[in-house]
């Protein structure tokens, strides 16, 4: 659990992952074309992958992958950041993380 908190704490978006998830591929892609630089760790593809993937499971994440975390709060899976883009609360969230400036 404090891997996965220290891990949260150093860039403003991160989004645990996993290389063959399609989910996961489109959460990424959406940030990505928001034009924010997430950290993103495919878990399938980093040492102690599972360990965290469990951390995870434990902070509340079901499905484990993706796990969206900004500012270090775990924001949730694709379905609670697709509500947040889909209300206009996503981008707000993201220029007070300082993660967009425009």
């Amino acid at each position: 659990m404090e891997r996965v908190t220290k891990m949260v704490s150093e860039r403003p978006v991160v989004i645990f992952s996993k290389s063959s998830c399609c989910m996961s591929h489109t959460i990424k892609t959406l940030f990505c074309d928001f034009g924010v630089n997430p950290a993103v760790h495919e878990l399938d593809e980093i040492p102690r992958g599972r360990d965290i993937e469990q951390a995870l499971s434990r902070l509340g994440c079901s499905p484990s992958v993706p796990a969206v975390f900004i500012a270090g709060d775990l924001i949730g899976g694709a379905n609670e950041v697709m509500s947040l883009h889909l209300n206009r609360s996503l981008i707000p969230m993201l220029k007070k993380a300082g993660a967009l400036w425009v």
